[in-house]
């Protein structure tokens, strides 16, 4: 744990800074067969060039209200991160109405139309491919996201007392959500090197925490896992052995 991290963004530098090479989150989708396996740096380098969508692009600035409509998924957490970077505050399903950006996935573009501002969507395909046809009145991520730079710099920076994230009804400034991730980590015995394993969503805190924010905290690592409830419990085990996971959560 990096005791100098006061805002979400700190987490994935203090990674970096660490270890640049090690796997930090990787992601199996037992609907799909993908699975994706992300270095801090590689990470980083998704997070700035989403960053540079929102900034640059997009115009978006901090304490701006994005509706993400996204599942637990590798570029969910990216989403997450970039935001944290800018001062986008995130609403975990948030009503697009209300918000000044939506992101979404391909089976939410109809409820994400209701937003008034930037239209974002993502197909969530194996190698975060492109849609087939690019859907009216949004922005195809994997279109839009390759040509921003590799490195981001914000100019207005989020402070520790600046609301991030609101989920299931519960709303956290960047230094609440960073203190509620550590006292996680605590309370699950997870410290430097370990690994979780996460079957949860990211409707949640307790899915965000244990799938994202509660391992980064402490210089631990993901593996994110949808759809799991098509393995048996031997090919669970499995993965759990092979991906050298030291902590479960579901």
């Amino acid at each position: 744990m990096n005791t100098a991290d006061h805002t979400p963004a700190d987490l994935l530098r203090s990674a970096l800074a660490a270890d640049p090479g090690r796997p930090l989150l990787t992601y199996y989708d037992d609907a799909t067969g993908e699975r994706v396996e992300l270095s801090a740096a590689t990470l980083a380098n998704w997070v700035a060039k989403t960053g540079g969508l929102l900034q640059d692009q997009l115009g978006v600035a901090r304490g701006e209200r994005l509706a993400l409509l996204l599942p637990a998924h590798w570029q969910t957490a990216v989403w997450l991160l970039a935001a944290a970077a800018t001062g986008v505050v995130v609403e975990m399903n948030g009503d697009p109405a209300d918000a000044d950006l939506v992101v979404a996935g391909p089976d939410r573009l109809e409820e994400a139309r209701a937003c008034k501002g930037e239209r974002v969507a993502l197909a969530l395909r194996p190698l975060g491919g492109r849609f087939p046809q690019p859907p009216d009145g949004f922005a195809d991520y994997a279109v839009e996201v390759p040509g921003h730079p590799d490195t981001f710099a914000v100019y207005d920076p989020p402070g520790s007392h600046d609301p991030a994230l609101v989920v299931a009804g519960r709303a956290f400034t960047g230094g609440e959500l960073l203190a509620t991730a550590r006292a996680d980590a605590a309370e699950r015995g997870l410290g430097s090197g370990d690994r979780v394993m996460s079957l949860a969503g990211y409707d949640t805190w307790a899915g965000l925490s244990a799938g994202l924010y509660a391992p980064l905290a402490v210089g631990g690592s993901v593996v994110l896992c949808r759809n799991a409830d098509r393995l048996d419990a031997e090919a669970l085990a499995a993965r759990r052995e092979s991906e050298r996971v030291t902590h479960f959560a579901d």
